[in-house]
């Protein structure tokens, strides 16, 4: 799950991480009543959307004055902000943060994340901080420096030390910065995140530590103990179909091809997928009903795929095992009935009463091809998407 970066801040700020002062607004009149609260000489106006790149898309302004600041804030409310991280479609700005500016003398990177390699987590740091990150990662890979932990191991004072170094930073700054660097990891490790990106951590003017943006990303499974991470959600920022999904237990994941997948079990889901591409289609989404697919979620899942317009045709795979293949096939064929099928849908079932749920299927007077084998219901679907084009 992502949060915006002013929800990200106010996680940092708990545990004593310099990040400047601020406030989010969602109407005009807000940001007014906010802009004279700071009454700084310097404010910055920032559009909140889960994406990054915002600046270069006219996401983030600088101002001088009360005055400037409503300006700024009114052209962003409802805007649509496209960045390399959102799509052609954009994202609609919803929320504006306006925060104090800073005496910016140097712009670092700063980011910890859960290293797949090790199994722990990794600090990631660069003295080539700002809106170039990936840049510098691709031209100048040396200039990132890694620390990584091994799983069970917390981030020690020596390891903040060493990064501080490798940033460059000495005396009063360093130690400042190696304060923030312990607040940070401690921030990240208590609110279980997979994620968390500073662009820039910027050194000011004084010699003080800041952090100026931030992103955070949560590990969904710990959510149930951490119910401030989960109230930050904002469902404005999730694709539709995935909210949906989420409400009915199903993990879905909306893809770009144009073939609607139904299976049971992630791995099943992930071999489903490559067999389509296989035989040369292209799956519309990633969905998994889960290892005890109930006849409820069945016909929630296929409604939710059959719904999206982008979807030529669906492809169900699912292994019958606590749940019988009959009462999938009963699930499946109301939900086919209500939605008026019009799209290609073919069906594998393997599992526990797998003739009764093939004889269902084919007793339904719905277009539902059932067939035996994976490989063959590939075959079919990638045809029949292709036929009717």
């Amino acid at each position: 799950m992502n949060i915006h970066e002013y929800q990200a801040k106010q996680l940092l700020a708990k545990f004593g991480v310099n990040v400047p002062v601020g406030d989010i607004s969602y109407k005009t009149h807000e940001a007014e009543t906010v802009a004279k609260w700071l009454d700084e000489d310097v404010m910055v106006i920032k559009a909140q959307i889960h994406a990054g790149g915002r600046g270069k898309a006219g996401g983030v302004k600088v101002v001088k004055s009360v005055k400037d600041a409503v300006e700024e804030a009114d052209k962003m409310f409802g805007m649509t902000l496209v960045t390399p991280q959102t799509g052609p479609e954009g994202k609609e700005v919803r929320r504006v943060y306006i925060e104090a500016g800073c005496d910016i003398a140097d712009e670092l990177y700063f980011c910890i994340l859960v290293d797949r390699e090790t199994g722990g987590n990794t600090v990631i740091a660069s003295t080539e901080g700002g809106m170039d990150i990936e840049e510098v990662a691709e031209k100048t890979p040396e200039k990132i420096f890694k620390v990584r932990l091994n799983p069970g191991i917390d981030l020690q004072p020596h390891h903040a030390r060493k990064i501080t170094y490798n940033l460059g930073l000495k005396g009063k700054t360093g130690r400042i910065a190696q304060k923030n660097i312990m607040a940070i990891y401690r921030t990240f490790c208590e609110f279980d995140a997979a994620m968390l990106e500073i662009n820039p951590l910027v050194v000011t003017g004084s010699g003080d530590i800041i952090v100026v943006d931030c992103k955070m990303a949560f590990d969904e499974n710990a959510l149930y103990r951490q119910r401030e991470v989960e109230e930050m959600r904002d469902d404005d920022e999730i694709d539709p179909l995935e909210l949906e999904a989420a409400r009915h237990d199903l993990n879905y994941v909306k893809l770009d091809g144009n073939i609607g997948l139904m299976v049971n079990g992630a791995g099943l889901s992930m071999a489903t997928m490559d067999i389509v591409k296989h035989y040369g289609g292209a799956a519309a989404n990633f969905m998994d009903v889960a290892g005890a697919a109930t006849p409820d979620r069945v016909a929630a899942a296929f409604k939710l795929i059959y719904s999206d317009p982008g979807v030529k045709g669906i492809l169900l795979n699912i292994f019958g095992g606590m749940m019988r293949c009959n009462d999938i096939a009963e699930g499946l064929v109301a939900a086919a009935k209500e939605v008026g099928l019009s799209k290609p849908l073919v069906v594998r079932l393997e599992g526990t009463n797998v003739e009764m749920g093939r004889e269902i299927l084919k007793n339904s007077g719905l277009p539902i091809q059932p067939v035996e084998s994976m490989d063959e219901a590939a075959k079919k679907i990638v045809e029949a998407v292709k036929e009717s084009a």
